[in-house]
């Protein structure tokens, strides 16, 4: 059995405001961006820090917040869509960088916003099947390297940031009921086409083209992201997983404590929680100060719901995160 210990997170120094924003794009007043996304500030990389070095800060935080030492660690997970190299994996650098015993698995996965979720699956499987006693479950992303500075809306949403789980063996099983799912038929709807395989040609990534919902221009190799589609999805699948995962536990709504979504934007998760009849006080937000951090949300925002003392032992916490992919899942979690 398994459960998380604590949670930590980092963001970089570099803060894009509103103010800022509204600046470079003048149609858009600073209260507009804030009621459309519900954020006001958002962190962003320097040129030179990348997912490792956003990593290695929340990791060493979470090391000096739970006074354990790195040579504890027997497996380092780390989610990344923007690692720092296509090869050696950046969970191998940052275990050396951390510390970590070289008898520790090391591995990335490479999901978005539904990426802590699966990474507690693998952190809970690894424990459960007695390979590991104690497993750092990072996420990190830099998507603002991905942005091009000419496009409004991704500049609005995205933040940079790094947070640090450690889920360890337990005498009590907090961590159950996982629902997933996977839709590569919407994986055109939010891709950066240049930079893998596919699309090696550097020279036409650089390239401009139009973006077909907002009319703005954006290089070829930078976040494209189809907004509309990309809601469609999330109202027709956070839903019905949000019935599985209950249906799974033998729950109801009313049996949860508080349900921490992935912070897309504050436009999609209001929709989504009157459209589930979720009450207020039950559903929690935090992306105010640090914008959409991929799939750093859900840990950033449950490290804030546990510190505010929102929830006391026994209470439940159902979490779901979605995106790009499509992917999704979901779990539950028992203070």
């Amino acid at each position: 059995m398994a459960e998380i210990k604590g949670i930590s997170y980092y963001l970089p120094k570099k803060v894009i405001t509103n103010v800022q924003l509204s600046e470079l794009f003048p149609e858009w007043s600073v209260q507009k961006i804030a009621d459309k996304v519900g954020i006001k500030n958002r962190y962003i990389a320097e040129d030179e820090q990348c997912a490792s070095d956003l990593a290695f800060e929340a990791a060493n935080k979470l090391f000096d917040d739970l006074k354990i030492k790195p040579e504890s660690i027997d497996f380092l997970l780390l989610c990344t869509q923007s690692p720092d190299y296509f090869l050696p994996t950046t969970a191998c650098l940052l275990q050396n960088r951390l510390g970590i015993p070289t008898t520790a698995g090391a591995l990335d996965f490479n999901l978005g916003c539904s990426g802590f979720i699966y990474g507690l699956s693998l952190a809970n499987s690894l424990i459960k099947a007695g390979e590991a006693k104690n497993v750092l479950l990072i996420t990190a992303e830099t998507y603002s390297k991905f942005i091009d500075a000419r496009d409004k809306g991704n500049r609005t949403i995205f933040g940079d940031a790094a947070a640090a789980c450690l889920v360890t063996k337990s005498d009590r099983d907090q961590i159950s009921s996982f629902v997933y799912g996977t839709d590569g038929t919407g994986g055109q709807n939010l891709i950066v086409k240049y930079g893998g395989m596919r699309n090696r040609n550097a020279v036409e990534a650089d390239e401009d083209c139009l973006d077909e919902e907002s009319g703005l221009l954006h290089r070829k190799g930078t976040l494209e992201m189809k907004g509309a589609e990309i809601f469609n999805f999330t109202i027709k699948v956070v839903p019905s997983t949000v019935s599985k995962i209950l249906d799974k536990a033998g729950l109801t709504i009313d049996d949860i404590s508080l349900f921490v979504f992935h912070q897309a934007n504050r436009y999609i998760l209001e929709h989504l929680r009157k459209k589930m009849g979720i009450p207020e006080e039950k559903f929690y937000y935090f992306m105010e100060d640090c914008g959409n951090t991929v799939s750093s949300t859900i840990p950033i925002a449950l490290h804030h719901a546990l510190i505010e003392k929102k929830l006391n032992q026994g209470d439940k916490i159902l979490l779901l995160g979605f995106g790009v992919g499509y992917s999704w899942g979901g779990c539950l979690l028992t203070i």
